[in-house]
Order: C-alpha cells, then sequence, then structure tokens
C-alpha cells in the first residue's frame, strides 16, 4: 500500500475546524476521494488523567493508531484530522509513528478575535466560555508564532465554509488527479457507510 497522506486542519478555538472539517470530508465523498476523518479533539478525553500519561497524548497516539488501523484494513490512505494544535511542528511525531510516516498537508484556519468571540459566544453556553476565550487568544499567538511555514493560513472571517472547504481540498492536490482516488476498497464499508 502507499505511504498515508494526513490533512491536518488546525486552529484557534472557534475558528471552524469541526465545520470545515465536515465541508471537506463531503467534498471529498462528492468526488469520490476516499478518506477517513478523525476530529482529535475526542481521542483524550478521559477524567482522570492517566497517572503516567498527565497531558494525555500518549492515549491520543494510541487512540489514533487504532483508530488508523481500521481504516487502513479497510484500504483507505487518506486521513483528514482536526485539531487545534495539529499543525505545529511538535506534534509531527504523533502522526509519523501512529500513521508510519505519511505525507503531510497542514491547514492553519485564522480568524479574528471579535470573530471568534462571537462564534465561541454562541457555541459555549456552560461555565467554560471565559476559559475557552482566554485559551483561544493564547493559541492563536502560539500557532502563529510556531507553525511551520509550508503550512497554508486560511482566513475563516466572514466567509462560507464551503468556499473555506475548497480551498483546504485544494492544497491538499486530492482532487485534480495528482494522486491515486482509489484509497479505499471497494467493497468495504466504515461504520455502515460507503467508502469515502
Amino acid at each position: 500500500m502507499e505511504n498515508a497522506e494526513v490533512l491536518l486542519i488546525g486552529g484557534r478555538s472557534g475558528v471552524g475546524k469541526t465545520s470545515v472539517g465536515l465541508e471537506v470530508a463531503a467534498r471529498l465523498r462528492a468526488a469520490d476521494i476516499g478518506h477517513a476523518l478523525i476530529e482529535g479533539d475526542l481521542l483524550d478525553l478521559v477524567h482522570p488523567a492517566p497517572r503516567d500519561d498527565p497531558d494525555r497524548s500518549r492515549i491520543t497516539e494510541r487512540n489514533l493508531a487504532a483508530l488508523w488501523a481500521n481504516y487502513t484494513e479497510l484500504g483507505c490512505r487518506r486521513l483528514v484530522y482536526t485539531n487545534t494544535a495539529s499543525v505545529l511542528g511538535s506534534e509531527e511525531r504523533l502522526f509519523t509513528r501512529a500513521l508510519d510516516g505519511p505525507r503531510i498537508i497542514r491547514v492553519l484556519l485564522t480568524a479574528t478575535d471579535a470573530t471568534v468571540e462571537q462564534r465561541l459566544t454562541a457555541r459555549e453556553q456552560g461555565s467554560e466560555l471565559e476559559q475557552q476565550l482566554r485559551r483561544s487568544e493564547f493559541m492563536a499567538r502560539h500557532l502563529s508564532a510556531h507553525t511551520p511555514p509550508d503550512a497554508h493560513r486560511i482566513a475563516t472571517d466572514g466567509r462560507d465554509v464551503r468556499d473555506i472547504a475548497a480551498r483546504v481540498v485544494a492544497a491538499t492536490g486530492w482532487a485534480t488527479g495528482s494522486t491515486p482516488r482509489g484509497t479505499c476498497d471497494e467493497g468495504h464499508t466504515m461504520g455502515g457507510f460507503p467508502p469515502g
């Protein structure tokens, strides 16, 4: 099997990573381009943190490797992965180990503080809004300073998710015919859905 390819969609909280990831997956399905989609924020949701893994990085890697093993068993070799910090160079080893040295495409989504505050205020109705806003502001600065220069940077302010997703898919080269389209075996299904 060919080496895996992973599209990392990163960015601060409230920038639209999940919405863009879902729209990217919809576009890839419509173009019959095989892929899997993983929301990285869900891979470490365990409390309390394991004693020997306080930042939950090892459980994240184990869960990613387990999911990817299931998808590769189906013949998939393309992954769309959304997570705030996934685009950082320091996170590359996670994908190198779990996906066995994939080609990595980084997309950093950006948005202004005002846009993010509006989105998070609409989304976070509970007690964690203030914490989310502070963390998002910190991560915006951190991501801006530490995301490798090969990352595609796409602003999401005032833009339709379909337009953003089109730019993200274009950054992969997956829909141009420059890379093989058939990435999941025809006869398999993922979670009861056709390969896609």
